[in-house]
């Protein structure tokens, strides 16, 4: 049986990562989806074969939003993946069908230079446009079916 015939509760994780970049400010970059108006997400993407999670946080940080990895630190990374369903609405419609969501590990990174080094019109622009967000916002407006895992990474990368 295919993945896309699978039960939604059979279908695999897409193995992903995803960056928390800083400024100096201790600010995080979030950016507007081109395909979601007023839905914020910081940088991530999949695991290419072969690669391992830093390898592919970098690339995508690059690939996203054109900050190479000479221009970041690497501060911290999730120890375990973390995971999150895709609403109901978006199951079978993204990534082919083939995953009930996503599995992530994600990496704290501190921005090296200035907010030059920012371009997210690359070649495949994924942002409609981009600013630095506290931890209030952050949480204020990520779409509410990645809510959960923001409020884990930020504590896991902050705790109290």
């Amino acid at each position: 049986m295919s993945p896309n015939h699978l039960p939604h509760n059979k279908l695999p994780y897409r193995p992903c990562v995803g960056i928390m970049l800083l400024n100096d400010q201790g600010l995080i970059f979030t950016g507007e989806r081109l395909d979601k108006p007023n839905a914020w997400q910081m940088p991530q993407g999949g695991i290419d074969t072969g690669e391992t999670e830093k390898v592919a946080a970098l690339r995508e940080l690059e690939e996203e939003i054109g900050v190479s990895p000479e221009q970041v630190d690497i501060l911290n990374h999730t120890e375990n993946w973390v995971y999150y369903d895709l609403p109901d609405d978006l199951l079978g419609k993204v990534w082919g069908g083939q995953f009930r969501g996503q599995k992530q590990k994600w990496f704290l990174m501190q921005l090296k230079t200035g907010d030059d080094a920012i371009n997210i019109n690359g070649q495949h622009p994924e942002f409609s446009k981009w600013k630095w967000s506290n931890h209030s916002e952050l949480i204020a407006e990520i779409v509410p079916f990645k809510r959960d895992i923001y409020i884990r990474i930020l504590s896991e990368f902050f705790p109290e």
